[in-house]
């Protein structure tokens, strides 16, 4: 099969965050490859994630190899959390 041009997703997290000075920062990170990094905003935060994948990308090329394999087992899903006054339950 020929996967030249053939496009895959990749999921990222993003979380708002503090840094020590108490000013925002965003940091995403992409579990599949293990890659994170962060912005001022979230429109950096994308930018900077879409650069530093591609960056490992080049250097580990074997990685997309990997992702095209397992491409077809991937699986995302989502929780739910609800906090009740002082406790968190996980709501399936």
């Amino acid at each position: 099969m020929n996967y030249y041009g053939k496009k895959y997703t990749l999921d990222i997290t993003m979380n708002k965050e503090k840094l020590s000075d108490g000013s925002p920062v965003f940091v995403v990170h992409c579990p599949y490859l293990g890659v994170t990094t962060q912005g001022k905003d979230v429109d950096e935060a994308i930018k900077n994630i879409k650069e530093a994948v591609e960056i490992y990308l080049e250097e580990q090329p074997e990685k997309l190899d990997e992702l095209i394999e397992d491409y077809e087992y991937h699986l995302t899903s989502t929780i739910e959390v609800v906090r009740n006054g002082k406790t968190a339950s996980v709501i399936s």
